[in-house]
């Protein structure tokens, strides 16, 4: 089953239908979104299209995937995605990307915590992973506002970054 998100200001969507890669392919393909999230390459349509064809495939297989982030004064406005991506370890890792015209909104931090939150409890998961460019401090400020903890740093082609985990409240750190 696919679970719509809500906060107050905000719904998140599962994204999985096709017609859901334009709207990430055009938030992805915006100068300063790529900037950190795809060290500054500009990701195809096809790539979009595969986002979303694995998020759905995720959805099925693990019960988690990629949301697609609408302000719900608007619901028709995209304002971006949050969610999370299976890894080799099967720690879920969060991610998250909100259009420059909602930065500084809380929107990221309000989105985030949806997703950590379902994660952790609806999910029941041990526990989440997280990682940002170090240079990008209102990720980094973010992925602290909702409750995660810096675990490392690292240098991944050239580029500073930052480690950061959460457990279910219920295990002991």
């Amino acid at each position: 089953m696919l679970h719509v998100l809500e906060t107050t200001r905000l719904q998140l969507r599962p994204c999985r239908r096709m017609d859901d890669a334009i709207l990430l392919h055009t938030l992805c393909t915006n100068d300063r979104v790529r900037h950190f999230l795809f060290d500054n390459r500009t990701i195809s349509l096809d790539e979009a299209r595969s986002f979303v064809e694995d998020s759905g495939t995720n959805f099925a297989e693990y019960g988690y995937g990629l949301w697609l982030i609408f302000a719900r004064v608007n619901i028709k406005r995209f304002t971006g995605f949050a969610g999370c991506l299976p890894s080799k370890a099967e720690i879920p890792s969060l991610i998250y990307g909100i259009h420059p015209d909602y930065w500084g909104r809380g929107y990221a931090t309000e989105a985030a915590d949806a997703v950590l939150k379902y994660m952790l409890e609806t999910l029941n998961l041990p526990v989440v992973k997280a990682d940002a460019d170090e240079p990008n401090l209102a990720s980094v400020r973010v992925l602290e506002k909702i409750g995660m903890v810096k675990t490392g740093n690292a240098v991944v082609n050239d580029k500073p970054l930052v480690y950061f985990e959460r457990s279910h409240p219920a295990i002991a750190i």
